[in-house]
């Protein structure tokens, strides 16, 4: 069930929060501005997230001033009326004293509310965030001003398209339902005029001076390759929080619910409890799909963008009816194909072999590959050798060709299903011979 959002009175203004969970502990989540509460956790891998934090407390998070279910902006707010606004939050959520977090530009507000109301805090954590946005001599990491003000106008000229949110998750800008999720995350935070304002907000933040009265204990986290934050900003910030614990992470995707979130949320849960939760992966028996487009990368050239954009749309239109048809799951997307699971071997064969045929009409020729095995179950994506076996299946075939494992093959004995044996094989990366087979 969707978040269901409530309001807490600031002054005059009204901002819209979310509580979630029942944990011994209150975590509050200071958000960017791009941000709507009760749409944000429909992506599933910001809904694991929250699953994760609740099992240790009770997670409560907000719109700030000016985006998502909250009041519009009137003029520039200090960041003291928007530590109101925090204030506001604890108070109508019941809470004298929570664990304060914060990413991307959240993280200015919350070294300033840590600083000013320790007796509120009893934890701070900031995860890829900064102390300035800006270039200044002694923090030459930052954009300088008049760049900074060029990848803003850029911004605002395709906004509602999902760039900017989405470009915090690198490695999902390939995934068309990725990117519908940014797109309308972009349009229900702000209108235009309003982030063309809020990013003029952003530039001016400056919280340096504010590090070293810190006095709550505090944890910075930031991934190492990050590509749309500079780790410097959290070197910088540990480095000027007295006693902080500066933790870094591997990974380049900027946004917390991608990639190993587990690390982050271990990090997380370990600073304010005191323990880590060993969490054991969900598992299960399933057949695993893997789909490729044959020659993409001729195809697009010969094509053109907007007529290869057409035909991929068309493609994924047919796959996801094949997918429904034969009860299999969506994954994502991985570059020209995609990775899908089904219940039944059987069916995920009828399946490829459906899709396979069907986009011919588009001109097109996929491989597929099929394995059966267990699985790690994460938020948004699935784990184990299983997976690799079934990428590496798909490798080995051929245009046009369904390729499974000779696990998969003994799986549909009496299904009809006839086969052509391919050999024996080496899959790179996993250990021993596999004996392959083309579904005829």
């Amino acid at each position: 069930m969707a978040p269901v959002a409530r309001y807490a009175r600031s002054g005059d203004v009204h901002i819209a929060y979310i509580v979630e969970g029942e944990g011994p502990v209150d975590l509050v989540w200071i958000p960017p501005w791009i941000s709507q509460v009760e749409y944000l956790w429909s992506e599933a891998s910001l809904a694991g997230v929250l699953e994760r934090l609740k099992r240790f407390a009770r997670v409560i998070t907000f719109d700030r001033r000016g985006s998502g279910l909250s009041d519009p902006l009137i003029g520039a707010p200090t960041i003291e009326e928007q530590m109101d606004d925090v204030l506001a939050v604890l108070d109508a959520a019941g809470t004298d004293r929570a664990a304060i977090a914060a990413t991307l530009e959240g993280g200015p507000m919350a070294a300033m509310f840590a600083a000013t109301h320790p007796d509120r805090v009893s934890h701070l954590i900031m995860y890829a965030t900064f102390a300035r946005a800006v270039w200044a001599p002694d923090y030459d990491w930052a954009y300088p001003a008049e760049e900074r003000t060029g990848k803003m106008n850029a911004a605002l000229e395709h906004w509602g398209e999902g760039l900017v949110a989405g470009s915090v998750a690198e490695s999902r800008m390939g995934d068309p339902r990725f990117m519908e999720w940014a797109g309308r995350l972009e349009r229900l935070a702000a209108s235009p005029g309003t982030i063309a304002r809020i990013f003029e907000l952003i530039g001016e933040f400056d919280v340096r001076e504010v590090l070293p009265s810190i006095r709550v204990p505090t944890l910075v986290m930031h991934r190492r390759d990050d590509t749309f934050i500079k780790v410097e900003h959290s070197r910088y910030i540990a480095k000027h929080v007295p006693g902080a614990r500066y933790v870094e992470l591997e990974g380049a995707d900027n946004m917390f619910a991608v990639g190993d979130t587990e690390a982050i949320m271990g990090e997380i849960e370990e600073f304010i409890t005191g323990t880590r939760l060993a969490v054991e992966p969900d598992r299960m028996l399933a057949t695993v799909l893997f789909t490729d487009i044959v020659d993409s990368t001729r195809r697009a050239a010969d094509l053109g963008d907007s007529s290869w954009r057409e035909v991929l749309e068309r493609h994924d239109q047919l796959f996801r009816r094949e997918l429904e048809l034969h009860r299999g799951r969506e994954v994502k997307r991985t570059g020209d194909g995609f990775l899908a699971t089904f219940d039944g071997p059987a069916r995920a064969i009828r399946c490829a072999a459906s899709i396979t045929q069907s986009v011919e009409a588009l001109g097109l020729e996929l491989r597929a590959g099929l394995h059966t095995g267990e699985l790690e179950v994460m938020s948004d994506d699935l784990g184990g050798l299983a997976v690799h076996i079934a990428a590496r299946v798909m490798a080995a075939a051929d245009a046009g060709e369904v390729l499974v494992s000779g696990t998969v093959k003994d799986l549909v004995v009496g299904s009809g299903i006839d086969f052509e044996d391919r050999g024996t094989h080496e899959l790179r990366g996993v250990p021993g011979d596999w004996r392959l087979f083309r579904v005829t």
